[in-house]
């Protein structure tokens, strides 16, 4: 490819591949390997070589960065070994001891899981926010806060954040900002046109979107590029040459996966909404969901194929247990993205409200796959009407 600004379809396409560095081959081959040599004592000595250790990177993990970070529009890109990974060097990149960490309450898990129980050892403070309440965010802010990390829409519950105001917030306090954007992915949310300082990818989901690798992936601008260079070289938190080479492949599909998976998604919705046996449908891209607006505000029309519903059981976990375990065509699994409808029950844990606890024994995520949208809503409406028998 010549050095122009193509479309996102020929992006997906060509991105990343130089067969003419590998012998015409269309796909870079596997380059397994630790070792790598130089050509001459100086070379070594100054580290001049394109490609000095195999932990840091080689053409499979180089090329796949260079495609995310064109699709998503960003100064660079790292590929990391999972979205966990991904998580933590975008942490661990701007934040020191004695530094305050702000995140909104409804990230993922593990997320959570390693500001609590990883970051707080380091000697960094950690507060939640309500993502639906930027006026006690902006309270929040001490003088040693340094990063606000969020997603958009939040996991389990799917609110949508006003990006616009919270970067806003940030700036005037030169904060830098974090998001997920596993669930927009580089095609329907352009988080560095808004500002955002740095974002991560479980690539895992979309991107890989077979089910069958661990990829992760930060992308970031010019103000946290040598941060996130200076972080990534010293912990290797790197993907290997097999797992970028799987990942490289299900990026070429993924637009079109997607677009199947968020036309049966919002079908989907259309049919479970009839179904008084659902209470709530958590999908902001479907306008009968909470934040749809502002979901029409960010999102270029699509998303994500995951989902939550609140089902009409009066928080009989049996009745849950009987809805899921009555599907057909959904596994019960973690993890989504893949091409196979999953689904989970899910207990969303708060830190600054209570309001999902009347929803207990209730709520169930759904990632919606490349199946026949009429099947699978067939099958959750059967499910649904024997799930108290």
């Amino acid at each position: 490819m010549i050095d122009k600004k193509y479309k996102e379809d020929t992006l997906l396409a060509h991105g990343g591949r130089k067969p003419d560095e590998h012998f015409g081959f269309v796909n870079t081959p596997v380059y397994r390997g630790s070792t790598i040599l130089s050509n001459s004592s100086k070379e070594f000595r100054e580290r001049k070589s394109r490609y000095t250790y195999g932990s840091k990177s080689n053409p499979n993990t180089e090329g796949l960065e260079d495609c995310i970070k064109k699709l998503e529009g960003a100064e660079g890109c790292k590929i990391t070994s999972s979205g966990r990974t991904a998580i933590l060097l975008s942490l661990l990149s701007v934040l020191s001891t004695g530094d305050h960490l702000i995140l909104a309450d409804n990230v993922y898990d593990p997320t959570k899981q390693i500001s609590n129980n990883f970051l707080t050892s380091m000697g960094i403070n950690v507060s939640y926010f309500d993502s639906k309440d930027l006026t006690e965010l902006t309270n929040m802010i001490t003088s040693k806060t340094k990063a606000i990390f969020f997603e958009s829409p939040g996991s389990i519950t799917f609110e949508v954040i006003d990006i616009e105001a919270l970067v806003k917030i940030a700036r005037k306090k030169n904060i830098y900002t974090i998001i997920d954007n596993t669930w927009g992915t580089p095609l329907y949310f352009k988080p560095f046109d808004y500002g955002i300082d740095i974002s991560i990818h479980a690539g895992t989901k979309y991107i890989v979107g077979h089910s069958d690798t661990f990829i992760g992936a930060v992308t970031y601008n010019n103000k946290a590029k040598n941060l996130i260079n200076e972080t990534y070289d010293l912990l290797r938190l790197s993907s290997n040459a097999d797992d970028a080479y799987m990942a490289s492949r299900g990026l070429r599909s993924m637009k079109v996966r997607m677009e199947k998976q968020f036309e049966n998604t919002l079908s989907i919705c259309e049919a479970l909404y009839k179904n008084n046996l659902v209470k709530e449908i958590l999908y902001p891209p479907f306008k009968n969901s909470k934040d749809h607006e502002l979901w029409k505000k960010y999102f270029l029309n699509g998303g994500a194929s995951l989902m939550t519903i609140i089902i009409n059981n009066n928080g009989d976990l049996k009745s849950l247990d009987n809805f899921i375990d009555g599907l057909c065509l959904f596994g019960i699994g973690a993890s989504w993205g893949g091409y196979e409808s999953l689904a989970i029950p899910v207990f969303p844990s708060r830190k600054k409200n209570n309001k999902w606890d009347k929803h207990i024994n209730s709520m169930v995520r759904l990632h919606i796959g490349l199946e026949d949208k009429n099947d699978l809503i067939e099958d959750l409406n059967n499910s649904l009407a024997n799930m108290h028998l």
